[in-house]
């Protein structure tokens, strides 16, 4: 194999849809304003007391107009077509054109934890009622977890390799790491990463409820007048993740590319760390995690004592939080009461394979800006007073250096450390 080009990689734009918006822009605008968009699930009927989730507002297939009834009917799994919308969007919001010359050196990453689950509902549903032959021939490539991007190259032209990193819950940041090694050999210029999942039916919202991993919502909960507080990581009362619907999308481009192609860097990725547990389906180990976080400011070339925010992982679980706040100790020690540490779940609830490159791009926005997102709905928790989780409200705080963790089921762990440019 060619030797290795050992380029520098930077981040060029961005698309997301959330619970805050079907947009970036719309996901940001109400991000800085502490807002959170959880309500009472509409996408299905649910017999569960899980049943606030995170829904993608006015998100409809058919109003987007590259999609007719006749695609939208056939491509019945929503994160094949979420895709296309944030992919469209995140080149965009670079500037960055498919075109003869930038075609080829153009590959895509799409992670997902939970691919088309959505259509294989659908399958079953006329299989079960219909009979055999009303289960669709569009179904085995609507579960494909490589087809999201696929069918994002047939809309916009690219046609570098496309595959989907499966790291569950981790896989926007392998997809991140993966696509910056990529670049970094010389296997292409540029890449876009991220995860999406649409997740929201009923066996999925019971099966997330039945294993309690989910918050389960009692009248006497905060959440059962006010369902925006359902999500509320490091809180003493944190009962469990809001799961939700989204899409992530970052464009990554190689140093060399960004002046002939008119390109403005937001970020560049320094350092990738990841692990993986051996040791429950589930339940974190801090060992490994901490390996992950230390291997990626190492790979950064950096100290745990340059790292100036930390954008956790943060799901709003009771062990989860702990065991990550055990981590960050154990990695920073005394420094840690300098570094603020919030977590986007609280606003826009755990979107899976799309969370990491969610946060990811909110995150390098906010530094741009200069400014830290915050964990809403916070109320302190006496076993974690000494991590500053920048509680309910957005900080003015100009910094340089932040890590993003990532950890799935499976016991997968991977951080991504930026620069801001």
């Amino acid at each position: 194999m060619k030797a290795p080009k050992n380029r520098r990689v930077y981040v060029v734009g961005y698309g997301a849809a959330t619970p805050l918006g079907r947009t970036f822009a719309k996901t940001w605008e109400r991000a800085v304003r502490g807002e959170a968009g959880f309500r009472k699930v509409t996408r299905c009927e649910v017999k569960t007391r899980s049943n606030v989730v995170g829904e993608i507002p006015d998100w409809d297939p058919l109003s987007m107009d590259f999609i007719d009834r006749k695609e939208a009917y056939n491509w019945d799994a929503d994160f094949v077509l979420l895709t296309m919308a944030v992919c469209r969007e995140a080149l965009a919001n670079a500037g960055l054109v498919v075109n003869n010359e930038t075609a080829p050196r153009m590959a895509c990453l799409i992670g997902s934890a939970l691919n088309g689950t959505d259509a294989f509902r659908i399958a079953m549903t006329n299989y079960a009622t219909k009979g055999p032959y009303k289960v669709s021939p569009y179904l085995l490539p609507n579960l494909c977890a490589n087809l999201p991007a696929g069918k994002a190259g047939m809309m916009l032209g690219f046609t570098g390799p496309i595959f989907s990193p499966q790291g569950a819950c981790a896989s926007g940041n392998h997809a991140i790491g993966i696509g910056a090694r990529m670049i970094r050999d010389g296997d292409c210029d540029f890449v876009l990463a991220g995860g999406v999942d649409t997740c929201l039916i009923p066996e999925i919202i019971q099966g997330f409820a039945n294993m309690s991993a989910t918050i389960k919502i009692n009248p006497d909960d905060r959440a059962f007048a006010d369902p925006t507080q359902a999500s509320r990581p490091f809180s003493i009362d944190r009962k469990g993740i809001v799961l939700s619907e989204g899409g992530g999308v970052v464009v990554l481009a190689a140093d060399e590319v960004l002046r002939p192609f008119g390109l403005s860097p937001k970020a560049e990725v320094m350092g990738i760390g990841w692990t993986s547990d051996a040791h429950h389906f589930t339940r974190p180990n801090a060992e490994t995690i901490i390996r992950a976080i230390r291997e990626a400011i190492v790979d950064a070339g950096l100290g745990p004592e340059d790292i100036q925010y930390v954008n956790a992982h943060g799901t709003s679980t009771m062990k989860g939080d702990s065991t990550e706040v055990e981590c960050l100790r154990a990695v920073f020690n005394g420094h840690l009461q300098k570094i603020p540490v919030s977590s986007n779940k609280s606003q826009i609830g755990h979107t899976l394979g799309a969370s990491a490159a969610i946060e990811a791009a909110l995150s390098i926005e906010a530094m741009r800006q200069g400014i830290i997102l915050p964990t809403v709905n916070h109320i302190p928790d006496p076993g974690l007073a000494d991590i500053d989780v920048v509680p309910n409200q957005v900080r003015k705080q100009s910094h340089e250096f932040f890590l993003s963790n990532a950890f799935g089921f499976g016991g997968t762990n991977c951080c991504v450390v930026f620069r801001g440019v």
